[in-house]
């Protein structure tokens, strides 16, 4: 991803920021200019708070450029409280069972390793949620 374009996303990749629909329930990540399901222009910010649960996950044994250092990993897609599913990188799975319908939160870290711009992309990911209670 450029440089530029990276930090313009930033609150979405730190803080899981998205945009919500004034006319509709829409909740939308990544953030969209106009809502998909009403078609309303002007969306506002809105601030996800970074729960959900596992929808579907996958383990990565042969990652892309920029991801060796963390093989193996595992990969997911999160359906948020709010209601959008994402995809995302797991974060502290090792001796976990993954299992679908898990609580899961956001945690901020290192997405990939430094490659010719010499930056580290980081950004969020999510783990097993700490405390179930919650």
């Amino acid at each position: 991803m450029e440089l530029p374009r990276y930090h313009r996303l930033r609150g979405a990749y730190y803080r899981l920021e998205g945009s919500a629909c004034p006319a509709c329930p829409g909740r939308y990540f990544p953030p969209r200019a106009v809502c998909p399901a009403c078609r309303t222009a002007g969306l506002r910010m809105f601030a996800f708070c970074g729960r959900g649960t596992l929808y579907s996950f996958s383990r990565v044994l042969q990652p892309p450029r920029g991801f060796a250092s963390m093989a193996p990993y595992a990969v997911g897609m999160v359906r948020l409280e709010e209601g959008p599913l994402i995809s995302c990188q797991l974060a502290d799975t090792d001796g976990v069972d993954l299992s679908i319908g898990m609580p899961v939160e956001m945690v901020t870290r290192k997405l990939r390793d430094a490659e010719e711009h010499g930056y580290i992309v980081y950004g969020y990911k999510f783990r097993p949620r700490l405390g179930r209670a919650r």
